[in-house]
């Protein structure tokens, strides 16, 4: 009974529902609250203040005060005071969450940040790298306009960090925008869990794509790419991805699941690009309280967003994502492209 409620409440929209909820129960407190004074004036039956009290706590509050105001109903009771101010408080708290979601959702920010390390060539200070990742059902549209900005952005290395939707070839489509990108070094990506790697791939190299499945590239003379399969589909190598990798190399690894770098070895590797938490997705004023539940990640929040060390220390960046899953909203964690440029420190 409660996946069928939960199933229909995404099916309708979960902020469509909440939306729905809090207008009804404001209404329906504010309803209880005059009908109470008008049954107290009347000497008839009353509305017991143990059900005036539940719906002015959750999320009445609004109502009950408005209600309170206006017929000059249990305003002088203490309780009544406090549960109204607890509800209200409720109520905004909900507002302001559902208002976040609402205002951002059709907006992609670009997140621009310097990555220095000593390992990292001189000579190719200023390299631009764009990271995308966990595209699930991006539009077309979105995904062009995303790409036509990014062409305006100077990038060397686009990389992509897999969860496409595999729903009626979805992914193809999407594949097709991003291979718009205009980049130096071309585009790199690897699968994530929702993904059919054999078709993934098949699609990505149609459109001029590299693919790394537990394998590495050669971008420049002292710069080296990997990336591994995804730990949830497959088995990721890192020691087979970098296995071509010099010792004097920076080398930069590609990991749809971050929880890899607990697991396997991470020396020798500068950076590790990964997505797959969303920053949580949705969360209480950005705090990821869905990750503790162990289901995405079994770290609790140490790759809900940005940067965070591997087993061996290793700086693992954790994308928030780019895409939603399906119909669950994000609130408070933006959807972004981030982009980082590359210093010798």
């Amino acid at each position: 009974m409660l996946r069928f409620v939960v199933n229909w409440i995404i099916q309708f929209g979960i902020l469509e529902f909440f939306v729905l909820m809090l207008i009804f129960v404001n209404v329906l407190t504010f309803a209880l609250y005059v009908a109470d004074k008008k049954r107290a004036k009347k000497g008839a039956w009353r509305i017991s203040e143990k059900t005036l009290l539940f719906f002015t706590v959750i999320f009445g509050g609004i109502g009950a005060i408005l209600a309170m105001q206006l017929t000059k109903h249990k305003t002088r009771r203490k309780k009544f005071k406090v549960a109204a101010a607890v509800g209200l408080i409720f109520s905004l708290i909900l507002s302001l969450h559902i208002g976040h979601s609402l205002v951002f959702r059709n907006t992609i920010r670009f997140v621009e940040m310097e990555f220095r390390s000593a390992n990292w060539d001189m000579g190719m200070d200023g390299y631009r790298i764009a990271f995308m990742v966990d595209f699930h059902i991006m539009a077309n549209d979105s995904m062009r306009a995303i790409i036509s900005e990014l062409n305006d952005k100077n990038i060397d290395l686009l990389l992509l960090g897999g969860d496409f939707s595999v729903r009626n070839d979805h992914y193809r489509e999407t594949l097709a925008e991003i291979a718009q990108a205009i980049t130096t070094d071309g585009i790199f990506g690897v699968e994530g869990n929702h993904d059919d790697y054999i078709r993934l791939f098949s699609a990505k190299i149609q459109n001029g794509i590299v693919p790394l499945d537990n394998s590495g590239v050669r971008i420049r003379e002292n710069f080296f790419l990997a990336g591994v399969a995804d730990m949830w589909n497959r088995s990721p190598s890192i020691e087979q991805a970098v296995a071509n990798a010099n010792v004097d190399d920076f080398v930069l690894l590609i990991s749809h699941n971050p929880d890899v770098s607990m697991l396997q070895d991470t020396t020798g590797i500068d950076l590790i690009l990964s997505g797959h938490t969303h920053g949580g997705q949705i969360t209480f004023f950005g705090f990821p309280f869905y990750l503790w539940r162990g289901s995405i990640t079994n770290y609790g929040t140490r790759f809900a967003y940005g940067f965070a060390p591997s087993r061996d220390g290793t700086p693992v960046f954790t994308s928030s994502g780019i895409g939603i899953y399906y119909q669950i909203p994000r609130i408070f964690t933006r959807s972004e492209v981030v982009i980082f440029t590359m210093y010798h420190e």
